[in-house]
């Protein structure tokens, strides 16, 4: 089969250095597919934006529609501003390539160690859906009389029906393909009394194509007392593009680090590109000591894996990194241990 073109964009940070070790590991679990990526790295960065003054160039978007995936380290810098970095390439990729799905898993896998008391590997399984496109996130709003003591600023939440349809039904499916076909969704309807209602309505309608799916529905705040609480009784959940985001950073330290979190942001009808990235951003603390954990990265090139059909490298994959973890080490400073980020890229190697 002909190569499938990845472009690859390193980032900041830890970015290009956890990137490279899961592009590493990527190729080599390729051989149980007998396929090969063409990896084509774009210097796309906040080191980009100080030479240029834009995140991209002017053809950024039509570079990217030529290729078949995205590979993401991570998008921001202490230099520039958060408002620059994210809306100028992370979050407009997201909507411009309709990736409304965005996909978080959490495992807690064996010899690794939860925060929270008597948890057994395994025993926290589940799978976040984040609508990824509008919600809390739609860029609408604005500011006037800046620098006034009558400044305004207007954030608006946007939800539509169709938006709210396509994460919920992509849910259910999700949840109809895995053994404990249980799916929560996570509103605020009773405070929000627009959004969240039509978000509840939707829901509602949608679960009744799925009787086989055991459905419920938890307030943000109930549902944050019990990722923590009680996260095992969790397997796939549903939420907006805000409440998915934080209950994810939750999920992922319950299940050891963020060091270990992988997240796909995932265009299912195939119109546009996706993107994969670890969750744990670009984490200048640590930047260029060698020091951070890839297998968030690696985990990450593995949901790409699985997304282009590739699904025995992926498994491969995985299960190299679960077999590193099970062992003990090495490990990185976020889980514990002392090692290198290339000493764990070099242990699922082996591995596999």
């Amino acid at each position: 089969m002909a190569a499938l073109r990845i472009a690859v964009i390193g980032g900041d940070g830890i970015g290009p250095e956890v990137i490279d070790q899961a592009i590493r590991v990527a190729d080599a679990a390729l051989r149980h597919d007998k396929a090969a990526l063409e990896w084509d790295r774009l210097p796309w960065s906040s080191a980009y934006y100080k030479q240029t003054g834009q995140m991209m160039p002017a053809d950024g978007w039509d570079v990217l529609r030529r290729h078949d995936a995205v590979l993401l380290g991570a998008i921001g810098h202490p230099d520039v501003p958060d408002h620059i970095t994210l809306h100028g390439l992370l979050l407009p990729m997201r909507r411009k390539f309709d990736q409304y799905v965005n996909l978080r898993p959490a495992y807690l896998f064996d010899g690794v160690q939860s925060p929270l008391r008597d948890k057994a590997p395994g025993s926290i399984d589940m799978v976040v859906y984040r609508e990824n496109t509008e919600g809390e996130y739609a860029p609408l709003g604005g500011r006037q009389y800046q620098g006034t003591p009558h400044e305004v600023a207007l954030q608006a939440n946007l939800f539509t029906r169709r938006g709210c349809e396509r994460i919920i039904r992509a849910a259910f499916e999700g949840a109809r393909r895995r053994s404990r076909k249980k799916l929560t969704s996570i509103t605020k309807s009773n405070a929000q009394q627009f959004g969240m209602v039509l978000w509840d309505e939707t829901f509602r309608d949608v679960a009744r194509d799925y009787p086989d799916v055991q459905a419920g529905s938890l307030l943000i705040d109930a549902a944050a007392m019990d990722f923590v609480r009680k996260p095992e009784t969790f397997d796939v959940v549903v939420a907006s593009n805000l409440f998915g985001d934080i209950l994810t950073d939750l999920s992922a330290i319950v299940t050891g680090s963020m060091g270990l979190a992988a997240s796909a942001n995932i265009n299912p009808e195939r119109t546009y590109p996706s993107m994969f990235e670890p969750v744990h951003g670009s984490a200048p603390d640590i930047a260029g000591k060698g020091i951070a954990n890839p297998l968030a990265a690696i985990l990450s090139a593995g949901m790409m894996l699985d997304h282009l059909g590739l699904a025995r490298s992926a498994s491969a994959l995985r299960g190299a990194v679960a077999a590193v973890l099970k062992a003990g080490k090495p490990r990185t400073p976020d889980l514990g241990g002392n090692a290198h980020t290339t000493d764990v890229t070099e242990a699922v190697l082996a591995a596999l």
